[in-house]
């Protein structure tokens, strides 16, 4: 009986040991996700840090009129009506300092609506 009992306890230690890697592949290859509140006159948070190579999802939230956010280094551009909601995707394949501006016009503040992405290795 002692024998059965540890027969299968060392089966069910070998399973998990053999999907635990690959649980942690998956998780390591999961986008991370990242909110940015766009307001006027200013994104929400100003400034983020992103890993080169790590898959991101960017949610652009509006809380008033419509709003934009490019990174013309980058190969990024995101529009959101207002009061609305949208995500883009996307792999920084790059390492520095980007600055990214409002891409849709709204109001007398837009030009100071800016938003720094750090990529590192």
């Amino acid at each position: 009986m002692k024998t059965s009992f540890m027969r299968r306890g060392i089966l069910v230690g070998i399973l998990a040991a053999g999907l635990f890697p690959a649980y942690l592949a998956e998780a390591q290859d999961a986008p991370r996700r990242i909110e940015v509140t766009a307001k006027r006159f200013a994104f929400e948070p100003g400034e983020i840090t992103l890993k080169k190579g790590q898959p991101v999802v960017l949610v652009l939230k509006s809380t008033d009129a419509a709003h934009g956010l490019r990174f013309r280094e980058l190969n990024v551009d995101i529009k959101v009506g207002a009061n609305g909601t949208k995500e883009v995707q996307f792999t920084p394949d790059k390492v520095g300092d980007f600055v990214g501006h409002c891409s849709v016009f709204c109001g007398s503040g837009h030009g100071s609506m800016m938003l720094t992405l750090h990529v590192v290795e």
